[in-house]
């Protein structure tokens, strides 16, 4: 792995794994089209500091845009494709349902066929844990029907990984999926709950607590998750010899075709996560508690035991820890 292409290199992750690989020596192209979901100067910062890497390069262009995806693959040849630039958000779908269908469904068709006329080594893009949708078994496994899904956002997230599962069995791309589960920590997106939560708690303002707080999330750091990340990218997929057509197995495949959770297999209770933010922050909470929103889920969970059985992904940040970490960046970065 010498030449990496990572999609949406100004996002969250896209820029904490960019990061990680230039720390690795290895040369990275950023691609995203750093759209105004949420605070662009946000994204411009973490540019900034990939861009003081000489082994980083970046190309600012949508992901619909089919002739800038040709011309990209046309001026490098990757090793690797990291696809993390999407439209996010799944309240945000509810109101934008056009702009999901745009840059995640034929977004991805566009990188798709992009790594199959260059014969890339590696695709490996992001699913969600929204993709469980209406599922109560618990914890959430990639082995589970994922048919019922509550919001367009998670939709197009399915339609992802059925996507790339056929041109894995036609073009015999190896591709991985990653279902990623509540990712946060510093550089985080202003939209996720803890960021607001944060902003919320220093300036005085009530923050929004949904379903009354009777909530779960399976948060994960960072850190952790870039770790398995690198891990995911280096072991790339063969077909499994014993899948069976007549009994299928959902999270693998006859062709080089897999997907992972990635999550911290420990979900913890909103309340208890607004707790712990509050004692790091210093200040008490000013809780305004609401009903569920459409496209929500009361909790997520990840069964963790295919990834860590075939990379060692270990997550080991605790929340007491990772929010600790966060809220010391948040105030470095804001200089407060």
């Amino acid at each position: 792995m010498e030449n990496v292409l990572v999609t949406g290199a100004a996002g969250f992750i896209g820029f904490h794994l960019s990061k990680r690989l230039l720390s690795d020596r290895i040369k990275v192209t950023g691609f995203d089209n750093l759209n105004s979901y949420y605070d662009v100067s946000l994204k411009e910062s973490r540019l900034a500091v990939l861009k003081e890497n000489d082994s980083f390069s970046f190309v600012k262009a949508s992901l619909e845009d089919r002739e800038a995806i040709e011309q990209l693959f046309n001026n490098e040849s990757f090793d690797v494709v990291v696809h993390l630039a999407a439209q996010a958000g799944v309240r945000y779908s509810i109101e934008n349902p056009h702009v999901y269908a745009s840059s995640n469904v034929m977004g991805f068709l566009n990188i798709l066929e992009g790594c199959r006329f260059s014969k890339v080594e590696h695709l490996v893009f992001a699913s969600s844990s929204s993709v469980y949708g209406a599922n109560r078994a618990m914890p959430f496994s990639v082995h589970h029907n994922v048919d019922h899904p509550l919001s367009l956002y998670a939709a197009t997230k399915k339609s992802n990984e059925l996507m790339a599962h056929v041109y894995a069995s036609l073009y015999e791309i190896p591709v991985t999926g990653l279902r990623f589960f509540t990712v946060y920590g510093p550089w985080g997106r202003p939209d996720m709950a803890y960021y607001s939560f944060t902003r919320a708690i220093f300036e005085g303002e009530p923050i929004e607590v949904y379903n009354e707080g009777n909530m779960k999330r399976d948060f994960t750091y960072i850190n952790d998750i870039v770790d398995g990340m690198v891990m995911v990218i280096n072991k790339i997929p063969s077909g499994s010899s014993s899948w069976n057509a007549e009994e299928p197995d959902l999270g693998t495949s006859q062709f080089p075709y897999r997907i992972y959770n990635i999550g911290n297999n420990k979900p913890v209770a909103l309340l208890k996560f607004i707790n712990i933010l509050e004692k790091e922050i210093g200040k008490p909470a000013k809780k305004k508690m609401l009903p569920m929103q459409p496209g929500d889920v009361e909790e997520t969970y990840a069964d963790i035991a295919d990834i860590q059985r075939d990379v060692g992904f270990s997550p080991t940040t605790s929340i007491k820890d990772g929010l600790k970490q966060f809220v010391k960046w948040y105030k470095e970065y804001y200089k407060i």
